[in-house]
């Protein structure tokens, strides 16, 4: 059983940064990704990292502005998200996958309870 809590969200201004960290718990060595869900909307794959962190992807939308990492030693996985705007405004959600390269929500195994993430304009 794999236990995930996340942390670093909160209210932040447009162009500011955050970093959202995800500790792990019952087995990590997975390919872990960061998603969102904005009200309304569906869930969204933001960004997503192999189990050795040699390989990354990411959504369009933040491709340049955010970076997927994490410390296996330290059982974490982490974003760091730059240039933040309004859009980015969601609960993000740290989720363990059991194949690499993540793309999708249907992949995820086991999730976090999310942390909010709020950008003003």
């Amino acid at each position: 059983q794999v236990q995930l809590v996340e942390s670093g969200g909160g209210l932040v201004q447009a162009g500011g940064s955050l970093r959202l960290s995800c500790a792990a718990s019952g087995g990590t060595l997975y390919p872990m990704g960061w998603f969102r869900q904005a009200p309304g909307k569906e869930r969204e794959l933001v960004a997503a990292i192999n189990w050795s962190g040699g390989s990354t992807n990411y959504a369009n939308a933040v491709k340049g502005r955010f970076t997927i990492s994490r410390d296996n030693g330290k059982n974490t996985v982490y974003l760091q998200m730059n240039s933040l705007k309004p859009e980015d405004t969601a609960v993000y959600y740290c989720a363990v996958a059991s194949s690499s390269p993540i793309s999708s929500p249907s992949q995820a195994n086991y999730w976090g309870r999310g942390t909010q993430v709020t950008v003003s304009s």
